[in-house]
């Protein structure tokens, strides 16, 4: 198994900086984007399942990174209901692919991570390699007062959905 370093870098995004753990393996094969659940209950970049699928990425050669939401950690901004972190994660993927090249691009997230990511591959001019959801929200999110639909995704995309009973 090839040696990951972990990394704190700093992107600049639409509402300013962006906090991004990185998982980097030596020689990346493409970009992995995992995103956290719900900033407004405690959703974070250190989140464990987000951890699992970003260490998973880097391990099968991915440049996996872990975004703070808006006003989460030292990302600036502050909760857009999912229109302006979708906004972040697509400059984010800008700015990562400059640094890593556009070779292969993989999407996750976690809950609220995982509707961002609904939004952003259907707003990508390609299609992802991967796409990995896990607890994706639809409906009312409790407590948030929010309604996350979920847009529709091509049928041609390949993606794992995990969701539990």
């Amino acid at each position: 198994m090839e040696r990951i370093r972990a990394e704190t870098l700093l992107a600049p995004g639409p509402a300013g900086t962006i906090e991004v753990l990185a998982d980097l393996p030596a020689d990346p094969r493409g970009v992995a984007l995992v995103c956290h659940p719900h900033p407004l209950f405690g959703g974070a970049n250190t989140n464990k399942v987000t951890y699992t699928l970003a260490r998973a990425y880097a391990e099968l050669g991915y440049a996996a990174l872990r975004p703070n939401f808006r006003g989460v950690g030292q990302s600036a901004g502050r909760h857009d209901h999912g229109e302006g972190e979708t906004e972040d994660m697509l400059a984010l993927l800008a700015w990562a692919r400059e640094r890593w090249g556009e070779e292969a691009l993989a999407l996750a997230g976690f809950s609220f991570g995982a509707y961002v990511q609904t939004r952003v591959a259907s707003r990508l001019p390609h299609p992802p390699r991967h796409l990995t959801l896990v607890g994706l929200p639809h409906g009312l999110a409790l407590g948030s007062g929010k309604q996350y639909d979920t847009p529709l995704l091509p049928e041609t995309l390949p993606a794992l959905l995990i969701h539990g009973e």
